[in-house]
């Protein structure tokens, strides 16, 4: 089955309960300033408040076209009214299209089942370039300096989600959450494992050791 990733601004979706149709997945998330949190695969649906806590929603829409996890998602500004100039702004920050809030599970639903009809789905991003370090979506592999990385997928998987939050510290939740391990729980020790192996594998495919551990806290992704 595959998995549609529909991300509002709104706190209101973290009550949303996924929904299945036609043998996709629809998943809800909340998306904060700094962008998604997990790791994403499948395409990518954002409703951006015009609005939000802490930035504009029109900022939103550009840090979201700008970001590689998100460019190629479609991006929906939801407005208070249905105000000509916000549409005109919306649509030049990035935005595909606007809806007049506030949302509900269904109007969202609505919308995104609406524009998949008939529509072939954006093409994801197949490979992410990280300096010395290639990521390779549709061959599954990764490598350092043209050198491939021997990884399991469980470890290729981690590798995608360190680059993506490259030279921040992740906690072992944070690692957890973001590879979609949380059910059903698993112990955070099992996270040094996965670390140890493509610790490892890094090395052997002459990369050094780009993963730093920060005691008592969790693990950095060194990349420049």
């Amino acid at each position: 089955m595959s998995v549609v990733n529909i991300f509002l601004t709104n706190q209101e979706v973290e009550s949303f309960e996924p929904f299945e149709h036609d043998g996709a997945r629809f998943v809800f998330s909340r998306l904060s300033s700094n962008g998604p949190a997990i790791l994403l695969d499948g395409p990518v649906w954002a409703f951006v408040d015009w609005v939000m806590d802490d930035l504009a929603g029109l900022e939103m829409c550009r840090r979201l076209r700008a970001n590689p996890q998100t460019s190629s998602a479609h991006i929906t500004m939801v407005l208070e009214d249905d105000n000509l100039e916000f549409r005109k702004r919306a649509l030049q920050a990035g935005a595909d299209d606007y809806i007049i809030g506030p949302l509900s599970r269904s109007a969202v639903l609505d919308r995104v089942l609406a524009l998949r009809v008939g529509k072939s789905e954006r093409h994801a991003i197949d490979r992410y370039d990280y300096g010395d370090l290639v990521i390779d979506m549709a061959a599954l592999r990764a490598y350092w300096r043209s050198r491939a990385i021997d990884l399991r997928p469980n470890e290729f998987r981690l590798l995608r989600f360190l680059a993506e939050n490259s030279n921040r510290v992740l906690t072992r939740e944070e690692l957890i959450a973001g590879l979609g391990k949380e059910d059903p729980p698993i112990d955070e020790r099992t996270v040094d494992v996965w670390i140890g192996r493509l610790r490892r594998a890094i090395i052997s495919a002459g990369g050094g050791n780009p993963l730093r551990t920060i005691r008592s806290m969790g693990y950095v992704f060194d990349l420049n």
